[in-house]
């Protein structure tokens, strides 16, 4: 028997007799498994060096692979971030060395990614060390397998944290609290069998969930092929065109004109962020805008933050129905969304880093501008634009804007493609939201079947590969 996540969750045999733990958040166990801690399954363990022994400005381009938070992932190891530093320091620093196979648990974590997560060291990855925050064990193969332990201990995560750690906005475990957390064991060949279901589930939900999310991907260029051609063709197919006058753009309708966006604004406006809670506000309160507020020619009102009480609002900068705004700073992906707002309720306030431009809208219909700004053609000025130390974050000047390339058909034109993208752009969002919502569901599966694996709530000793 498998597990196809697009149909309904199968029902899966419990074990024939269960006991009780004596661990409040684990509950019953199946009668034939035991309970130990970590340490009792362990041969040697060991944590990163001590504070600043090991920072950045060690790191070089190859040597011993340095193991860091980043890499310890949900019974995952995830090798996409590699730091490396010189064998000769390593060796200065200690024996804080890591095998393939090893167990690597993290020591600190926050909601997302939990602190007690684990994963095992894979094939290759040797010589490694692990960094601060960050623990290896080195299990005895008698008594725990590495995968099946990673497999539970980051499956009961979250509940452990709350019991066994510290730290107000980031949890912290240190290495000897982590060796005494609590693991429901069955026999070594019954956790080879649950781990290797595990793996064949595992890598069947995340297949699907990969080709969702290429279909996301192919739906998102769709909708963004959409929108060019409308912003730069035109809908009437044989219209006659003329050469733009710009390289990038080629050539368009031949009564569009070609217009600087200086042309077309009587000013940019920038916000004010003041430090605020984080936290929707109430009907009355005032708030502050996110970032996620502009979103791909959508304005998302609830994304903000309320006032602290006592902070008087400043209202000039409260967003109005209609308002055009624009994203100055972001990820280079990201920076230049922007949206018309609509359905803007009361006492909400533009952020610093989002431009409300002033049209002059008897030559420039919002909604067109925007999707012309959503546009390749658009999103090419603003990528080319960006600026910023940091591909982390980048920002987009007044005066740059200002210099974007826009094309203009005339206003009943305008306004006629605006409402051909916001009719198609609407279809293709729902069905990206269908899709996430499916994509939700699998994670959801997954997590929930790796849970009742491990912790015996479902006996899969009989599936078969």
């Amino acid at each position: 028997m498998s597990v196809n996540p697009a149909e309904p969750r199968p029902r899966y045999k419990p074990y024939r007799q269960y006991k009780d733990s004596g661990v409040e958040w684990l509950g019953e166990i199946p009668a034939g498994w035991i309970l130990a801690a970590l340490s009792r399954i362990t041969f040697s363990r060991c944590d990163g060096p001590f504070g600043t022994s090991l920072k950045s400005e060690h790191y070089s381009p190859s040597g011993v692979r340095v193991v860091r938070l980043q890499n310890i992932g949900s019974a995952e190891f995830k090798d996409t971030d590699s730091a490396f530093i010189d064998e000769t320091y390593a060796r200065q620093l200690g024996d804080h060395g890591v095998r393939a196979g090893d167990l690597l648990v993290a020591g600190l974590g926050d909601e997302a990614h939990p602190v007690g997560r684990a994963c095992v060291a894979p094939d290759g990855i040797e010589p490694a060390m692990v960094k601060a925050d960050c623990f290896r064990f080195r299990l005895d193969h008698r008594r725990g397998l590495p995968r099946f332990v990673a497999y539970q201990m980051s499956s009961t995560a979250a509940d452990t944290a709350g019991a066994m750690s510290t730290g107000a906005t980031r949890s912290r475990m240190n290495l000897t609290t982590t060796s005494t957390r609590h693991l429901a064991l069955p026999s070594i060949e019954e956790q080879r069998h649950i781990a290797d279901f595990l793996d064949r589930e595992m890598a069947r939900i995340d297949g699907l969930v990969a080709k969702k999310e290429r279909l996301i991907e192919l739906l998102q260029e769709k909708r963004s092929a959409l929108i060019t051609r409308a912003v730069t063709k035109g809908l009437d197919p044989n219209v006659p065109m003329k050469d733009s006058g710009v390289e990038w753009l080629g050539e368009i309708p031949a009564h569009w004109e070609v217009f600087s966006l200086r042309r077309l604004i009587a000013g940019i406006e920038q916000g004010w962020s003041p430090v605020a809670d984080d936290r929707v506000a109430g009907p009355d309160e005032w708030a502050v805008i996110k970032l996620s507020a502009v979103s791909k020619g959508r304005f998302l009102g609830e994304e903000h933050k309320a006032l602290p009480a006592g902070l008087a609002p400043d209202r000039r900068f409260e967003i109005r129905e209609g308002d055009f705004l624009l994203t100055r700073a972001n990820t280079p992906e990201l920076v230049g969304e922007v949206c018309v707002a609509r359905e803007v309720r009361s006492h909400l306030m533009l952020c610093d880093l989002v431009y409300r431009l002033h049209l002059t809208t008897e030559r420039v219909v919002p909604d067109y501008l925007s999707y012309w700004l959503l546009s390749r053609s658009g999103r090419y000025q603003i990528e080319v634009d960006a600026r910023g130390s940091s591909q982390s974050m980048v920002k987009i000047s007044q005066g740059l804007i200002r210099a974007w390339t826009v094309v203009l058909p005339p206003p009943e034109e305008q306004r006629a493609i605006a409402e051909f993208a916001d009719l198609n752009t609407a279809r293709l969002d729902a069905l990206v939201a269908k899709i996430r919502t499916a994509i939700d569901r699998l994670r959801e599966l997954r997590t929930a079947l790796i849970s009742a694996a491990v912790t015996g709530k479902i006996d899969v000793r009989e599936e078969s590969p």
